[in-house]
């Protein structure tokens, strides 16, 4: 895979008109202009310029345009009057839906959904080997249904570097001879269905690799704590600030899209190791969480989750439930997790950061930037880690020796019956340890809610 290139940024800037759909009786986590709002700050990210937007109210999307045809009119004109070279629609298009409306339009105007907007933003910000393959994996299974006649040789365009939703730049993957009768077509569909199983062994190996890097983790008893959080929640200026790093920081959306792991050393001299990870948005492309399966494992293994939330924007309950979804969807909901109420500095005044814990279970306030409340964080992740201790009542196979081993070696047994299965234990774990048993939890018993001392 090519190394990311930097020529969009001298490319002229392109002017784009946002669309955006609300469906009756449709939940919906953001109202439908703040849910343009954030549609505009990603195309501000990509490096596109916003001329306007449009909106409209349907029953059920057109099964022709998504639109009805006389707002698909509208646009047309809004485009040849705003000089716009984009439309970008807020919710992921279906492979017909592009197709009628790039026909509509015209070959000037190129049509995006918000999937290959953030797509494209994610192939800008890709920058080792791993974000590379993830992303332009993510890009090859988007592009696929999506392929037309436009869009031939598109095999030697994936990749990071060019518009998810048109043309790209350097994918390295060459097209072969025509055989009789063969499009070139069906040769392009052919050659990207060879460069996602490729691209999927390669992630493999790369899963792989991260899995015994856990395990060796595991054997250091060392436990993992991952932020988590909406994108721009200030994640990775929190890791520099408990870790004393350099962390790439700007203020943008997907500013960092690589997993980077800190040791931080906690009161009394116990040690933990922090991970930040790809920050989520609301309708995160599912083309996109399963690309970055092997970085999001790291956050399904961890001991402790700092959900980090940006107290001063408008929609962070919003921003919090979407983070919550998209842990469910990655199987990590079951991690202890603390909060983490961060920019306080930028409240009006002091007494509304203790007025925010009061809506926030389990919460620490804090100022990634100048460090205030850290301490207390610091303290409240050693309490977690170390002190906070679970009631379980967990029945093991004799198979996961380990397990039963480290329920020896950690916890406070106060039962334990043998069974021709397996042994049954009932006692008390550090919290950290409470995920790795909870799917051996009797009577679908929460661990998470079984008490604690």
């Amino acid at each position: 895979m090519p190394k990311k290139n930097n020529y969009e940024t001298k490319l002229p800037q392109e002017n784009a008109l946002l669309v955006g759909v609300e469906l009756y009786g449709a939940e919906n986590l953001l109202a439908l202009s703040d849910s343009l709002d954030e549609l505009a700050l990603l195309a501000k990210t990509a490096g596109i310029k916003v001329v306007g937007r449009s909106t409209q109210k349907l029953n059920r999307p057109n099964p022709k345009t998504f639109i009805g045809a006389g707002k698909v009119e509208e646009i047309k004109s809004l485009a040849e009057e705003h000089l716009a070279d984009v439309v970008i629609f807020d919710d992921e298009l279906s492979p017909r839906h592009q197709r009628e409306l790039e026909t509509i339009f015209g070959e000037k105007v190129k049509v995006l959904d918000r999937t290959a907007l953030i797509l494209d933003i994610f192939a800008q910000h890709a920058s080792t080997h791993e974000g590379s393959l993830q992303v332009e994996l993510a890009q090859y299974e988007y592009r696929l249904p999506r392929l037309t006649r436009a869009w031939t040789h598109l095999a030697r365009q994936a990749g990071g570097g060019g518009r998810a939703g048109g043309s790209g730049g350097g994918g390295g993957v060459g097209v072969g001879l025509r055989g009789p009768g063969e499009t070139q077509l069906e040769v392009d569909r052919r050659e990207i269905r060879r460069r996602i199983d490729f691209l999927k062994k390669e992630l493999e190996k790369v899963r792989k690799y991260r899995e015994q890097r856990r395990i060796r983790r595991k054997r250091t008893r060392i436990p993992t704590v991952a932020l988590v959080g909406y994108t721009n929640a200030g994640k990775s200026t929190l890791l520099n600030r408990l870790s004393n790093s350099d962390v790439y920081v700007a203020d943008q959306l997907f500013a960092t899209l690589d997993p980077t792991t800190r040791r931080v050393e906690l009161p009394g001299g116990s040690m933990s190791l922090i991970s930040d990870t790809v920050g989520f948005i609301q309708k995160l492309p599912t083309t996109l969480v399963a690309a970055f399966r092997a970085t999001l494992e790291e956050i399904a293994e961890a001991s402790l989750l700092l959900h980090v939330l940006d107290i001063n924007h408008v929609n962070v309950r919003a921003q919090a439930e979407a983070v919550h979804q998209t842990l469910e969807e990655i199987k990590a909901s079951h991690i202890p997790v603390l909060t983490v109420l961060n920019k306080i500095d930028q409240l009006p005044n002091p007494a509304a950061a203790h007025l925010a814990l009061e809506g926030f279970p389990n919460a620490v306030a804090v100022s990634a930037i100048t460090g205030e409340g850290i301490t207390d964080l610091i303290a409240t992740i050693q309490q977690q880690l170390y002190e906070q201790y679970i009631f379980l009542d967990i029945h093991l196979p004799y198979k996961e020796g380990k397990l039963i081993s480290l329920f020896h070696d950690q916890g406070q047994i106060e039962r334990v019956e043998h069974t021709n299965g397996g042994v049954q234990i009932a006692g008390r774990m550090p919290g950290r340890y409470a995920a790795q048993f909870a799917a051996y939890q009797l009577e679908n018993q929460d661990p998470l809610e079984a008490g604690q001392a």
